[in-house]
């Protein structure tokens, strides 16, 4: 049986604040801004590792929905400050160099890095937002 080719190619995040979100993701991550659209709370940024153009991630305003109540909004972004709203994992060759860089540049840690039951190495940061990253050992 022959299988799709097919990859992911975005994910989705909620900001909080454009500007800080972007500073995070460009000057503690080292993703590179790949496109900025819209202005003020509507705004939307696509960020991504450099050197890996297939792959982005794309900082989207909490809620676009205009049918979304005042305490449905409130709600969602009670979730997202929590962390409990969105999260998202990336790898790198070495998670502790990485997250000692992070840790350096002043992220919000949530984990240092350790083994998990399950068999990865990983470790847990937030973005300005509040959303979860968690960055395992490749390979």
């Amino acid at each position: 049986m022959a299988h799709m080719d097919i990859s992911i190619n975005a994910s989705f995040l909620p900001h909080t604040d454009a500007d800080e979100s972007l500073t995070f993701y460009r000057d503690i991550l080292g993703f590179e801004l790949r496109l900025d659209v819209g202005a003020g709370r509507m705004r939307w940024l696509t960020v991504g590792p450099v050197g890996q153009p297939d792959t982005s991630i794309v900082l989207t305003p909490p809620v676009t929905d205009p049918t979304i109540s005042d305490t449905e909004r409130e709600t969602i972004e009670a979730l997202i400050a929590k962390g409990s709203y969105a999260a998202i994992v990336l790898a790198s060759p070495n998670v502790d160099e990485a997250f000692a860089e992070v840790e350096a540049k002043g992220a919000d840690i949530v984990q240092e890095p350790m083994d998990q039951p399950y068999g990865l190495r990983d470790c847990a940061l937030r973005d300005p937002a509040g959303n979860m990253i968690r960055i395992q050992q490749r390979g």
